[in-house]
C-alpha cells in the first residue's frame, strides 16, 4: 500500500511507494494514479525530467512557473540524497511565505508531491545525486520564475552553508519573494 503523508502545507506530501525487493533487487511502482487517487491525489502528469548534480552542495531552486503554466511536481531520488523545499506562494493564503523540507534519498525511497502555488528547489547532500521528478504542465520559459534560496523572510534551514552552494547564474541572481509577482491567489 502506498504511503502518503501530509507535510504540514495544504496539498504538499511525502508519498513512499512499495518496494518489492529480493535476490534479484527490486519492483516498485513510483506512480500509480489510480491508488493515489484513493488518497485523494489526482494529477495529470504530461512531463518527466531528471536532473544529475555532480558535487555535493548543488542548489536548484527555488522554481515555479505562473499560470496557465503553474506545475505540480512530484520529485524523487534516483541516486544520493537531497534536502527539498516547497514554499507557499499563493497570495492570502494563510501558510504564504512558509516553507516545509524534506530529506529524499534513493535509500528512503521517499517522494515529495508539490503542487501549483509553491515554488520548489533542492540542494544536493551527496555528490552524484540524481533527481527525477514529473510536471502536470510542460516547461514554458516565459511563465519561468525564481526566487531566492536565500531570502531571510523565508528563513530556509538548509543543511548546507549558503557560501557552499553551487548555483547557477539563474538561481544566484533571483529577486525575493517580496519583489515577484507569484500569479497565484488563495481560494
Amino acid at each position: 500500500m502506498v504511503e502518503v503523508r501530509a507535510l504540514g502545507l495544504e496539498g504538499v506530501y511525502v508519498i513512499r511507494p512499495p518496494k518489492f525487493e529480493d535476490d534479484r533487487g527490486f519492483f516498485s511502482e513510483t506512480w500509480n494514479a489510480d491508488k493515489l487517487a484513493q488518497a485523494g491525489i489526482a494529477v495529470d502528469f504530461v512531463q518527466d525530467n531528471h536532473s544529475l548534480s555532480r558535487p555535493r552542495g548543488v542548489m536548484r531552486g527555488l522554481h515555479f512557473q505562473t499560470p496557465p503554466f503553474a506545475q505540480d511536481k512530484l520529485v524523487r531520488v534516483l541516486s544520493g540524497a537531497v534536502f527539498d523545499v516547497a514554499v507557499d506562494i499563493r497570495q492570502g493564503s494563510p501558510t504564504f511565505g512558509r516553507w516545509v523540507g524534506v530529506t529524499l534519498s534513493e535509500m528512503a525511497w521517499n517522494q515529495i508531491l508539490v503542487p501549483k502555488g509553491f515554488a520548489h528547489g533542492f540542494v544536493t547532500l551527496e555528490p552524484d545525486t540524481e533527481v527525477a521528478y514529473k510536471v502536470s504542465a510542460p516547461y514554458s520559459q516565459p511563465h519561468d520564475r525564481t526566487l531566492r534560496f536565500d531570502d531571510p523572510a523565508l528563513s530556509i534551514d538548509w543543511p548546507v552553508p549558503a557560501d557552499k552552494m553551487i548555483l547557477s547564474a539563474k538561481d544566484a541572481s533571483a529577486p525575493f519573494l517580496a519583489d515577484v509577482e507569484t500569479g497565484f491567489v488563495h481560494s
